[in-house]
């Protein structure tokens, strides 16, 4: 081989190893928090008589004017700065000549990345947490609506009992409430401040580890520096939170493609989130409900992702953790899109309530109703007011009737056990108060319904 051509290889070489090597063309999602973190310490060292006055301030005004830059779209992302960090210190440098060279004065890029990645992942805990609460007040909202609404609920995606269709609503008003509160409590664990743990031992500058502390908003400074260099489990927990999040959307996501189908036609959807088919100009398709549940699978994978990058790694720091943001900025993004998109989809959907009325005619509801009247007024053991049932519910098949539609003679002639039943029974099979009846705590009666939507409103109102 020519020696021309062993330059290429190895001029090629290099740059390979230098994208292979390089992260600032994903983690300049940082910038911000890497101008904030920076701006903090030379605050901080100016403070502690480590960074003069006349330092401090042209590193201020020159890290305002790379953080206009960037949002302005003037400033050029090099592979050769190898991340944001270097990439915003060297155009510092640039700008404001020595005096930039002291800003990484008593800090490492390990504290660095660290403190700008949980910065990150602090600001869009609160903000997905808000988004949260905004989905919760709209499912409430639908719920207040609904409260009579009859709707089948289901195990085993077979028609169980009659509920209202607002008790249904706000059991996803309910698993929207614990992903607030995972938000929320992820938000106090993780508030502390990794910035002044160097590179894994502390400095031996004198630092005040509780000034950058409190100007980044965070409660104190970490505790231990080189746990603090090596941690991701903040990225790991928003993962998590998210990920959780994502299948309680995929959750409701399934009941509206259900919902909407020609077979229920409990829901339509508005046209924003449904699309017609290419060849079949009859067809809406839920394509939205659809893609949310799709997206799922796409948040799992990034939490597990992580989980592989940090097991067995060693403390302190080690390149492998260069792998934990672009999963945490995809996720971040997905559920905030999400969100948007699915509290729009609530918002706008048509609800056919006589559908669902009459889809409570199929499957006798009411059916669990006569074995407890049994149990109540007859003082039957269950298990036999439970086969009794059963044999009403057959001659409802043979008569193509619903349990509800029973007269109190086809009640009586189904069991020789029942043939003096009073006619009381036929109220309780109504289908109406059978959904009216559960009135314990957290049940789905009307008024159950309204306690839990007041209870959601005075929680919604001092969040």
């Amino acid at each position: 081989m020519s020696n021309d051509n062993e330059q290429i290889l190895k001029n090629t070489n290099a740059q390979i190893l230098d994208e292979f090597n390089a992260s600032v063309m994903f983690d300049k999602e940082l910038y911000a928090q890497d101008i904030k973190g920076s701006m903090a310490h030379s605050q901080m060292l100016f403070e502690q008589g480590i960074l003069s006055k006349e330092d401090k301030e042209a590193i201020h005004k020159g890290l305002l004017q790379v953080k206009e830059e960037i949002e302005n779209g003037d400033f050029e992302f090099k592979i050769e700065h190898e991340d944001i960090h270097m990439a915003v210190e060297s155009r510092l440098t640039e700008i404001i000549g020595d005096a930039g060279k002291r800003l990484h004065t008593a800090r490492s890029r390990n504290d660095q990345v660290v403190t700008d990645f949980r910065l990150y992942v602090q600001e869009k805990t609160l903000s997905i947490k808000e988004q949260l609460k905004t989905l919760i007040q709209t499912f409430v909202d639908v719920a207040s609506k609904h409260t009579t609404t009859l709707i089948p609920g289901m195990t085993h995606l077979q028609h169980a009992q009659p509920i209202n269709f607002g008790y249904h609503m706000l059991a996803y008003a309910n698993m929207f409430k614990r992903d607030y509160e995972r938000f929320e409590s992820s938000y106090t664990r993780n508030n502390y401040s990794p910035l002044g743990s160097a590179a894994l031992a502390g400095t031996p500058h004198n630092i005040n580890r509780e000034s950058t502390s409190k100007q980044l908003g965070f409660d104190s400074p970490t505790l231990h520096a080189m746990d603090s260099v090596s941690d991701r489990d903040f990225a790991l927990e928003i993962l998590f939170n998210i990920s959780t999040a994502m299948m309680h959307i995929s959750r409701i996501s399934e009941e509206l493609v259900t919902w909407s189908s020609y077979e229920f036609q409990f829901v339509r959807m508005s046209d924003e989130y449904a699309t017609t088919s290419s060849i079949m100009p009859q067809k809406k398709n839920p394509d939205v409900p659809e893609l949310l549940r799709g997206k799922t699978g796409r948040v799992y994978g990034n939490l597990v992702s992580l989980f592989t990058v940090m097991k067995a790694l060693p403390l302190a720091y080690n390149k492998d953790t260069q792998e934990d943001k672009e999963g945490v900025f995809d996720s971040v993004k997905t559920i905030e899109i999400s969100l948007s998109i699915l509290n729009e989809v609530i918002k706008t959907m048509i609800v056919n309530e006589q559908n669902m009325q009459n889809a409570c005619k199929v499957g006798h509801l009411s059916a669990t109703d006569l074995a407890d009247y049994l149990v109540q007024k007859q003082n039957m053991p269950f298990r036999t007011a439970y086969y009794i049932t059963k044999d009403v519910v057959a001659t409802a098949n043979r008569l193509n009737k619903d349990i509800s539609e029973l007269t109190i003679e086809e009640i009586r002639e189904s069991n020789s056990q029942i043939d003096t039943i009073d006619e009381e029974i036929l109220m309780h099979l109504d289908l109406k108060a059978s959904m009216n009846a559960r009135t314990s705590f957290g049940g789905t009666s009307t008024q159950q319904t309204q306690e839990q939507i007041e209870i959601f409103k005075d929680w919604l109102t001092n969040k």
